[in-house]
């Protein structure tokens, strides 16, 4: 066995980052900038009002309260999207909407709340003494014009795609989202509803790692279930290798496996393939290598084993090649709400969990049900996996590591 630090440190060597393309910024979420991006002018782009109210010029509110209201006359009204045409002259006032433009001569807002129109709507009592400024957002508040508004290798999410927007941006050069090829292999495979002949299985691994791989950001490419046959295993292969970043098969990788996904991944690499046993539990099978460039990733079989391999190595490698910084889940200290036992074997056990945070303010965890690599169920109820090193595993009390999922 190896350690799994070994393990994926050969997978991140071998996984370089994508070419640099602009994308709409309806595709970009997901993506990391690859250049950073500059803003062409400010925002906003003028003083504008933060509320509805009155535009005033602040020292003809000298004094005003609830019982000494200042009467200002109404000089007209500007609505958010008009060009502020309307001049604030002394003793007047502009019946403003927020997001409209700071009118010229008035240098603060009075909200409206603190207002009384006169009965003939010609005239406006305030009850409140303005500041300069108040309720102004001012040209600039958010960027300046030139600067920075992300640097590269920042991951978008929705608000990013709104401040990108917000300076007048439609497209965003990012690194390219990697094109996934899923393949599962095996005879016993069925797909679907299918009925089952004696020895069959559903396909179970390719929909949890297509899923896996949709909601990581990835673009996936179903290469659908092969069967134990080298010339058909070779052909799903080739066909992946020809529109695909990565390929990720599962099946085949375990000793005493039938070796028709060996041996074709052998040919195809020429010799480069790593067939490895890697101290972790589960997911302990594990083969990774290159073919004409190309990252493939070779899960085990077992549905559990499979998902877990995908989260420690074909999900960190595929985001490198996005350009991401950050390529693991997220790791938290947590407290174990029951014991978490598990034998001495040399192995770090990855024990599928559910996190949840205790009114205490820590985050708890409790096993989500049995730990065989072929119970799937548990896996989908899990959203973290603890990580236990070798050992008898912990009490009840006790802190752990515990990798979140979602």
């Amino acid at each position: 066995m190896i350690p799994l630090e070994e393990a994926r440190a050969l997978v991140l060597a071998a996984c370089r980052p994508l070419a640099s393309v602009p994308v709409p910024l309806s595709e970009a979420v997901g993506c990391a900038t690859s250049v950073a991006v500059r803003a062409a002018g400010p925002v906003p782009p003028f003083d504008n009002t933060a509320m509805d109210g009155y535009a005033v010029r602040s020292e003809d509110t000298a004094a005003a309260g609830p019982d000494a209201p200042v009467k200002l006359q109404v000089s007209g009204t500007l609505a958010a999207g008009a060009a502020p045409d309307v001049e604030v002259r002394p003793g007047c006032a502009v019946r403003i909407m927020t997001g409209a433009p700071l009118p010229p001569g008035a240098d603060a807002i009075v909200m409206v709340e603190r207002t009384r129109p006169t009965e003939d709507g010609s005239a406006v009592l305030v009850e409140a003494e303005a500041r300069p400024g108040d309720h102004v957002r001012r040209a600039g508040d958010d960027l300046a014009a030139g600067a920075e508004v992300f640097g590269p290798g920042t991951v978008l999410g929705p608000g990013h795609v709104g401040v990108l927007a917000s300076v007048g941006l439609d497209r965003v050069e990012v690194v390219r989202r990697a094109r996934v090829g899923v393949l599962s292999t095996g005879d016993e495979l069925v797909e679907g509803s299918a009925p089952l002949r004696p020895g069959q299985i559903r396909d179970a691994n390719r929909p949890a790692l297509l899923a896996l791989a949709r909601s990581s950001g990835f673009e996936v490419i179903d290469l659908g279930i092969a069967r134990d046959d080298p010339a058909v295993i070779g052909a799903a292969v080739e066909r992946g290798l020809e529109g695909c970043d990565a390929i990720v098969t599962s099946g085949g990788v375990s000793v005493g496996d039938f070796d028709y996904v060996k041996a074709v991944l052998d040919e195809l690499s020429q010799g480069t393939m790593r067939w490895m046993q890697v101290a972790i539990r589960p997911a302990k099978p594990f083969a990774f290598g290159t073919v004409g460039g190309t990252p493939v990733f070779g899960l085990p079989g077992n549905p559990v084993s499979s998902m877990v391999s995908f989260e420690l190595f074909a999900r960190p490698g595929l985001l490198r090649m996005m350009g991401h910084p950050r390529i693991d889940r997220p790791r938290v200290r947590a407290l174990a709400d029951e014991n978490l036992r598990r034998e001495t074997d040399g192995k770090v056990h990855f024990v599928r969990a559910v996190a949840q945070t205790g009114d205490d303010g820590r985050v708890h965890v409790r096993s989500s049900g049995g730990q065989a690599s072929h119970l799937l169920r548990a896996m989908a109820l899990a959203n973290a996996l603890v990580v236990l090193p070798d050992g008898p595993g912990v009490e009840a009390g006790a802190t752990v590591e515990a990798m979140l999922l979602t």
